[in-house]
């Protein structure tokens, strides 16, 4: 029988972590490999994921008040508690967690497994900036990238796109949004435009994803010609294992 009890700090820091993309990819595979095998602690994490949206939709919405029509209602105020998680299910589940994972390792291809284990998503920007007060609908996008809502932040995003095809971080974060949301190929065409221009701020950043990009879809010329232009120590630490 399942009873509500207050999350452990620790717990609730590893999932901030998984919502905010920075965990690293060992932790990242083995977290989502969980979520797959116990739907108790999926809904754990999905109620965490809507107290943090809620949060941070507020922080924003403070800020913006004409907007306040169109951004969600914040979380009631009071105590929130979460579902409990057994952590002796969570010790049985390492069994299995480690039989996926072989599975996965011999069926899929070497360059998509290297493209799995370095890929994690963008941080994205801070969404209580100056910057964000002047450009509500790229923010509000934000909101929903940062905390794992690929989908949403992918059609808020594709909008502003409509209007602003050429612009560097629309393209940059939409590129990003799909290799998170598992539309590595779909991620290719924004990437591309956001590194053709040779003043984009993040255009390091750009040619990295997009070299993950091409790595996943096995066009390792292309991949290495980007993680080249990168620059970065990962782009040289993935360049020497494709030699």
């Amino acid at each position: 029988m399942n009873h509500n009890t207050d999350i452990p700090q620790e717990l609730f820091e590893a999932i901030e972590r998984y919502l905010n993309g920075t965990m690293d990819a060992p932790e990242l595979k083995d977290f989502n490999d969980y979520l797959k095998i116990d739907p108790e602690f999926a809904t754990q994490v999905k109620d965490i994921k809507t107290i943090l949206l809620g949060i941070e939709v507020q922080a924003f919405k403070e800020q913006l008040e004409v907007f306040h029509d169109t951004i969600p209602k914040p979380q009631k105020e009071g105590l929130i508690k979460i579902r409990r998680i057994s952590y002796s299910k969570l010790a049985a589940a390492v069994a299995v967690i480690i039989a996926i994972s072989s599975i996965w390792f011999f069926s899929s291809s070497p360059n998509k497994r290297l493209y799995t284990t370095y890929f994690k998503p963008d941080p994205g920007l801070p969404t209580t900036s100056k910057s964000s007060m002047n450009n509500f609908d790229f923010y509000d996008a934000m909101i929903y990238y940062k905390h794992g809502d690929y989908k949403t932040a992918i059609k808020k995003w594709s909008i502003l796109s409509d209007n602003k095809p050429n612009n560097d971080s629309i393209n940059y974060f939409l590129g990003v949004a799909h290799l998170a949301y598992k539309k590595e190929s779909e991620a290719i065409p924004y990437l591309e435009r956001a590194v053709a221009d040779s003043t984009f701020s993040l255009l390091k950043d750009a040619h990295y994803y997009l070299g993950l990009a091409y790595l996943s879809v096995d066009n390792v010329v292309l991949a290495k010609k980007h993680f080249n232009l990168s620059h970065s120590e990962t782009s040289k630490m993935l360049l020497d294992q494709l030699e």
